[in-house]
């Protein structure tokens, strides 16, 4: 009865100092040194964006020169510069070679991408058909005059 006895105490006390090893936390093994990253240029990057946040829109009014549908281009030619612009279908459905136009656009990386192309008269046409509009209306509009 005794070595039953004897050998119940070894179990507890083996069990006892196995859960109290299980208990405590492993030991980690040496992680591996970190690579050095490289220093972020965060103030350039902060301003690149904010320039392209606020990008300058500018305007040229002028006469188009070429349209090119395949590369989605017109080419605008003003009294100062002539400038090619990149478009969409729907911007140039209603232009065509010949066509004064106002051009709002912005540039990139030396490309100029139309905002909006809005065709307008030309104001020598305007100021012309009122006139020989006015000259039509007039004899009609004056009132007899009264002999006396």
């Amino acid at each position: 009865m005794k070595k039953i006895l004897a050998l119940v105490m070894v179990l507890v006390f083996a069990l006892t100092v196995t859960v109290a090893f299980a208990q405590q936390p492993a030991a980690k093994p040496a992680e591996p040194a970190k690579k050095a990253e490289p220093a972020k240029p965060a103030e350039p990057a902060k301003k690149d964006e904010k320039a392209d946040k606020k990008e300058k829109v500018q305007q040229i009014t002028g006469e188009v020169t070429a349209i090119d549908t395949v590369g989605k281009t017109i080419t605008v030619k003003s009294k100062k510069k002539e400038l090619t612009v990149a478009v969409t279908d729907e911007q140039i459905k209603d232009v065509k070679a010949g066509d004064k136009v106002v051009v709002k656009y912005t540039e990139k990386d030396g490309k100029a991408t139309a905002k909006s192309v809005k065709k307008v008269a030309a104001k020598a046409e305007k100021k012309g058909e009122v006139k020989k509009e006015e000259k039509k209306a007039e004899p009609a509009a004056k009132p007899a005059e009264k002999k006396q």
